[in-house]
């Protein structure tokens, strides 16, 4: 046995075979004065009976670190002036061996202290059967040396766990290796195999075999699966399955187009909706009440229009990379800020509108039925502005796909795998792409001009419809 200290506590390794060690913790439970060889026990302990100080005193003049009284292990720890007494007890075990359990509920069991400390003294004094938590456990030992512990308690073997010296440590922490694959590795590892097949049964009642290839490096063994996997239909061209062809994850391109169509526009029009209603508040409020009113709210416009946006939105992307922002988080924090950075030019139309409709007759007549304020700009001045902010809208509209296209684009906007036309467009990014595979941002393309393109001439129609100098 040997022991040592840390801190104030005394702890023992009690050794229990060639693979296996028990440190036990000896606690002071009491200390005493030694002053010319003569000890000063403390007055009221109840410890300290005749017997137990015969034991001690026993022990302390040979000289040794321990006593029994009572079944019980005393641990001896003496100074010059001082002679402290503890009290062992199981603190740690520390073994060579390597547990497995055989299914992942049981990996916290086979992690315990009460189980391994059974199983290592039983294999320590070669029994093979033992009893733990009113159950009975069997030991058996296989040619390579693998040692298996099994539940017998209902006369049925059920398997609990295999140790051996041999670590097996999946790369993904999360995932949980079964028992039949460490045991199939340990067996390959014991008779030299550098490659093995493997069989497992999926979530479908399937059986999967893979193959496994065992290299050694720095005495670790690594293990890989050599299984091929199969990509079909990379960057293949139109056909009549795939009438747009596929990409470079062999998706759809027409599925992905139309699904990308979809958040583009859905982004457009949350973006124009957050600017109308932002604009049509500072706007209204500021071309009503004219005077300082009108000209701090300005001020706070003017404030907002000199922030560069394209610098801010690159910044923001490059925020939301860092931080691994997930994708649909993504979208809507995009189209917040390119709200946020787009209402001012909406402001200022409504503004002016206001300043020239607020002295009309009809504004007179609200004055005077004493409608609310915010009855007077809400439902009678900004209806009046409405045509002209549709038209505005629309105009917008464009802009605002083409700007999510180009953050998109450029690696800023919407991230795969949610599809938008803008990371579409990004594989032309690829030279290879770019020349060979046309299928892949061509339509794109076209869609992004004929989508701008068709909302800019709406936007004409409707300014050519609401303007009245149009009329004849």
């Amino acid at each position: 046995d040997m022991d040592f200290t840390a801190g104030k506590n005394a702890y023992v390794i009690e050794k229990l075979s060639d693979y296996s060690y028990k440190i036990q913790k000896s606690e002071i439970i009491a200390s005493m004065l030694a002053k010319g060889g003569k000890l000063m026990y403390p007055i009221g302990n109840p410890l300290f009976t005749d017997e137990f100080k015969l034991a001690f005193e026993t022990a302390y003049n040979n000289n040794e670190n321990f006593f029994e009284f009572n079944n019980e292990s005393y641990l001896i720890v003496a100074d010059r002036i001082e002679v402290s007494i503890g009290k062992s007890k199981d603190y740690a075990l520390m073994s060579k061996y390597i547990y497995n359990a055989y299914t992942e509920d049981l990996q916290s069991f086979v992690d315990s202290y009460g189980f391994r400390n059974n199983v290592e003294n039983a294999a320590a004094n070669n029994v093979r059967a033992f009893s733990y938590e009113n159950k009975k456990y069997s030991i058996e030992r296989d040619e390579d040396d693998i040692i298996s512990v099994y539940d017998v308690t209902d006369n049925e073997k059920k398997p609990i766990s295999t140790i051996s010296d041999v670590i097996i440590t999946p790369t993904n922490k999360r995932e949980f290796l079964s028992i039949d694959f460490v045991n199939a590795v340990k067996h390959n590892i014991a008779d030299n195999n550098n490659r093995f097949i493997f069989s497992s049964i999926d979530n479908d009642g399937n059986n999967i075999e893979t193959e496994y290839k065992i290299s050694l490096s720095n005495a670790i063994y690594t293990i890989t699966s050599v299984q091929p996997r199969l990509l079909q239909n990379i960057y293949g061209p139109p056909s009549e399955e795939n009438i747009l062809g596929t990409d470079e994850k062999g998706m759809d391109m027409f599925t992905r187009l139309m699904y990308g169509g979809r958040i583009s526009l859905m982004v457009g029009f949350v973006v124009v909706f957050l600017e109308i209603i932002i604009g049509v508040i500072f706007g209204g409020i500021s071309g009503y009440f004219g005077g300082w009113v009108d000209n701090l709210l300005m001020r706070f416009v003017d404030l907002f229009n000199s922030i560069p946006t394209w610098p801010m939105l690159i910044i923001f992307g490059s925020v939301m990379d860092t931080k691994e922002v997930d994708s649909t988080t993504r979208i809507f924090l995009l189209m917040l800020v390119l709200g946020l950075l787009g209402w001012t030019g909406i402001a200022r139309i409504v503004r002016g509108q206001i300043l020239s409709l607020r002295e009309q007759d009809f504004m007179v007549a609200t004055e005077a039925t004493g409608l609310s304020i915010r009855k007077r700009i809400f439902r009678h001045l900004v209806p009046n502005v409405m045509p002209l902010l549709i038209v505005q809208a629309t105009m917008s509209l464009g802009g605002i796909i083409i700007t999510e296209a180009t953050l998109s684009f450029l690696g800023l906007g919407v991230k795969p795998p949610i599809a938008s036309w803008g990371s579409i467009i990004n594989a032309a990014n690829n030279l290879h792409v770019m020349q060979s595979c046309w299928w892949v941002w061509l339509p794109t393309g076209f869609l992004i001009v004929f989508t701008v393109l068709g909302f800019n001439f709406v936007g004409d129609g409707l300014r050519d419809a609401f303007d009245p100098k149009m009329k004849r």
